[in-house]
């Protein structure tokens, strides 16, 4: 197979479709999940997904811009949102902050909305944002401090320590932004989680699965205390090119609870396996239902499930006739 060539940023755009239509006073979803936290116990988070601008960097397989805006929104609104959220959920001890960017991005969270948005979750056990490693810097170690007793986590991607892949798939950051910025969090005793991709554009058959084990190794040798691994879809456009170029083949059920489990097994932190629009990760139709009860219940209690006994295993992959993704 031939190397993942590097992706011009017109050619990702290029391939996009539309965008959804968002209200800026209002986040584009919100709902309570569970998780099981730091404290050993599963606990309701509420999961607010803030409209706001698009994130500047142009990864190859990121999905997120649909559910963003062109321009910088106007102060006071993603506070706005955020109250509006909270008083629209059940009370919850947790509180997930996804903005399909950098929480610390003046032009995605204007600055001016940081002190409301720390009233509003002081009250909270902790506080879960996500962020680019080039905006890991003081504002977040400030934010931190704003919204204590409540414990700041700040979720990173690291996509795949695959020194050949990553650059062409996440050219906005190296290993060693990612380092430094894990760092930078435990030198100021920050918790961080690494969003860890399954199968991206670059990596085809058991290499995948290898890739996600290792960038889980090294992640928690970091400090990171959790690790997500995320089956990387498609649907984004420029991965459906890449697709129809051989250059990308989707993961499959048995190949995320492999590398959930030996996360789970490694005992060096909680692992969990993203879930969602589970439906679209392809699957041997014999235990695809037992698979993905087996990785909810392995999220749940952060225990390896028993073995599954199929066909697909036995043969050593799953059957090309029936693992397929439910589009």
């Amino acid at each position: 197979m031939a190397p993942l060539p590097r992706i011009p940023d017109r050619e990702i755009v290029a391939a996009r479709g539309a965008r959804s239509s968002l209200d800026p006073t209002r986040p584009y979803a919100h709902f309570v999940e569970r998780e099981f936290s730091r404290a050993g116990k599963v606990e309701d988070v509420a999961a607010i997904f803030l409209t706001n601008r698009e994130c500047p960097f142009r990864c190859v397989f990121c999905d997120l811009w649909q559910n963003t805006l062109t321009e910088r929104i106007g102060d006071g609104l993603v506070a706005e949102q955020i109250e509006w959220a909270l008083a629209n959920l059940p009370e919850t001890p947790h509180v997930k902050l996804y903005n399909a960017g950098s929480f610390f991005d003046p032009e995605a969270i204007p600055s001016a909305d940081l002190p409301r948005i720390a009233e509003l979750l002081a009250d909270k056990c902790s506080v879960i944002v996500e962020c680019h490693p080039r905006f890991v810097d003081a504002r977040c170690i400030a934010f931190a401090k704003a919204i204590a007793p409540a414990a700041l986590e700040v979720a990173i991607g690291l996509e795949t320590v695959d020194p050949q892949v990553l650059p062409r798939i996440k050219p906005s950051m190296t290993l060693e932004d990612f380092a430094g910025a894990a760092r930078l969090l435990t030198d100021n005793g920050i918790a961080s989680r690494a969003f860890i991709l399954l199968g991206p554009p670059g990596h085809l058959g058991p290499e995948r699965v290898e890739w996600a084990k290792r960038s889980i190794d090294w992640a928690f040798s970091l400090g990171v205390e959790c690790c997500v691994v995320i089956p990387v879809r498609a649907g984004n456009g420029i991965v459906d090119v890449l697709e129809g170029r051989g250059l990308y083949s989707r993961p499959n059920l048995a190949e995320l609870q492999s590398a959930l489990e030996y996360g789970i097994r490694a005992g060096r932190g909680r692992v969990f396996a993203d879930l969602w629009d589970v439906a679209r990760i392809a699957g041997c139709l014999d235990c695809r239902e037992a698979r993905i009860a087996a990785l909810e219940r392995a999220n749940e209690t952060q225990r390896a499930a028993a073995p599954i006994d199929c066909s697909c295993v036995r043969a050593g992959e799953p059957n090309p006739a029936i693992a397929q993704a439910l589009d």
